[in-house]
């Protein structure tokens, strides 16, 4: 049995679950709130440390693999979700679009009044998953990976920088605001260690060293 049910905390029918939960957050159009606080520091270093280290592969990756966005309520999808909880004073119309609000982007510090300047990252990129681990998950597996709101996984960022950062993992790419990188690196490691996901020497050593600052 994978690691991903060992632990017996997800199912698809709990992540939908919490998904519909939570769409209590866009029925106000000055509702708002953060990326889901990550784990401390030391407990990140606690999950780093029993990780699994090997050496990545590609092979077979295909980003359909990774069903995205599903649907949370109505007409509202996993991205306007995000949006509407990242953003501030967001007003959405009939069909779930975000059509004014203000976001922030804490990987580079800007700050935007256009939904369509935004991308929704994929804290752990869907390849980085696939090469660590995901190859062996069913489509429903990948799915509740992709449209995870319940960790800090998923993050309304500037479009560019999100595709800047494409499916580097942080031993190749970190955010340009250092203030935010112990968050993010926090962030890393909880749902890497949550899914069950490897590590590659040079991630690890990475993570290490920046974790040992915050």
């Amino acid at each position: 049995m994978s690691k991903f049910y060992a632990r017996g905390r997800l199912s698809i029918l709990a992540a939908l679950t919490g998904l519909i939960a939570s769409v209590g957050l866009l029925n106000s159009p000055t509702a708002s709130a953060a990326l889901p606080t990550p784990v401390s520091a030391a407990t990140a270093r606690t999950y780093l440390a029993s990780l699994t280290v090997k050496t990545e592969s590609r092979t077979g990756y295909d980003r359909d693999l990774f069903p995205t966005w599903i649907t949370i309520s109505g007409t509202c999808n996993t991205r306007e979700y995000i949006l509407k909880r990242d953003g501030t004073n967001v007003v959405t119309n009939s069909a779930c679009t975000a059509t004014s609000g203000s976001w922030y982007s804490p990987y580079d510090g800007a700050t935007w009044t256009a939904a369509s300047d935004l991308d929704i990252d994929h804290m752990v990129p869907l390849a980085e998953a696939w090469d660590s681990g995901a190859s062996g998950w069913t489509t429903a597996q990948r799915q509740a990976f992709a449209n995870d709101v319940t960790r800090p996984q998923l993050i309304a960022v500037t479009d560019n920088v999100n595709q800047s950062k494409s499916d580097q993992d942080p031993a190749e790419w970190m955010p340009s605001v250092t203030s935010y990188r112990c968050t993010y690196v926090r962030a890393w490691v909880q749902v890497k260690y949550y899914y069950g996901l490897a590590v590659d020497s040079a991630e690890k050593s990475a993570l290490t060293s920046y974790l040992s600052s915050c």
